[in-house]
């Protein structure tokens, strides 16, 4: 294996911990956070509707 397999795995691992562990804070927002979240993320364009 060459070391850009392994950083592609690492990232890989890495992105999925984020995700799961972003998942789990979003869950335990409220619907007001929520709210002021998604209206941050869609004035920066993270959301595209």
């Amino acid at each position: 294996m060459n070391y850009f397999g392994s950083f592609t795995q690492t990232e890989e691992y890495r992105r999925e911990e984020l995700i799961r562990k972003i998942g789990h804070a979003l869950e335990n927002l409220t619907i007001e956070e929520l709210e002021a979240l998604y209206y941050d993320m869609s004035t920066k364009s993270y959301i595209n509707e």
